[in-house]
């Protein structure tokens, strides 16, 4: 479904460059949910914005991406708009706060030209748990979890078939994250979606996804699949260290962390 060869995502120019993402190669199967793990600076986001598409005019982007057998080039085709979308990690901001929650979720309708917008606001809210009553609600009048609910609904408005996840959860709750990971669950498996995610935490990871790529300074150094995170059988130096890491505050376990250039 989405096969990446050689990513590179540079910012800036001269001395002052910078090399976000360094010959990053990821491949996803159609159905499959991939998490992109790491501390932050790693380029997690950087790929996930690559492959949507929002670097063309903040950095100079190469290599070769492809998403179900249509390369794309620098300006993204209508097609690859409908069925591809993100959910960004705010959702608050990701939200424009003058509209209401309809127009939110009627725009992307409209501007792919789809039919029954209104029966798709509706289904759409309440595929997400929010009942039609929301329609006319702004975002500062609903609660961080429900924002982020509606997020996840504009996504599905366009009927995609491959959704970006940002860290959807790091920005809730803790008693409210594990509602929207299960409502992500449920939609993927319901509607035969496919799922980037991007995460620092491990936990969030190994209940999403099949398999994950560990990004370090802009490169992919390890892919293992989930079962491994769950044993806690890495390979690399650097995933052992992040998997220590998310155990917990342990001093002595810090104190013998290495530096990683």
């Amino acid at each position: 479904m989405i096969d990446i060869r050689g990513l590179n995502a540079v910012f800036g120019h001269g001395k002052h460059a910078f090399h976000a993402v360094r010959d990053v190669s990821l491949t996803v199967d159609r159905g499959q949910s991939v998490g992109l793990v790491g501390e932050s600076g790693s380029g997690k986001t950087t790929v996930l914005r690559a492959l949507a598409g929002l670097l063309d005019r903040v950095a100079r982007v190469d290599g070769e991406m492809i998403v179900a057998g249509e390369t794309l080039l620098q300006h993204r085709s209508r097609e690859f708009r409908r069925r591809v979308q993100m959910v960004f990690q705010d959702p608050f901001g990701s939200l424009h706060p003058r509209h209401t929650v309809d127009t939110i979720l009627s725009e992307p309708a409209r501007v792919h030209r789809l039919d029954r917008i209104e029966q798709r606001v509706v289904n759409a809210l309440e595929e997400v748990g929010l009942d039609a009553s929301f329609r006319f609600r702004y975002p500062h009048q609903i609660s961080g979890g429900q924002r982020q609910r509606v997020s996840v609904a504009r996504a599905l408005i366009t009927d995609p078939e491959i959704i970006l996840l940002d860290e959807p959860t790091s920005a809730l709750d803790v008693s409210v994250q594990a509602e929207v990971l299960n409502l992500l669950m449920r939609l993927r498996h319901e509607h035969g979606l496919t799922y980037v995610l991007v995460s620092h935490n491990l936990s969030v990871i190994a209940h999403m996804c099949e398999t994950l790529s560990v990004m370090q300074n802009g490169s992919i150094v390890e892919t293992m699949n989930v079962q491994q995170l769950r044993d806690h059988n890495p390979t690399m130096p650097y995933t052992k260290q992040l998997m220590t890491a998310s155990l917990g505050y342990d001093r002595a376990a810090i104190d013998a962390f290495e530096e990683f250039g």
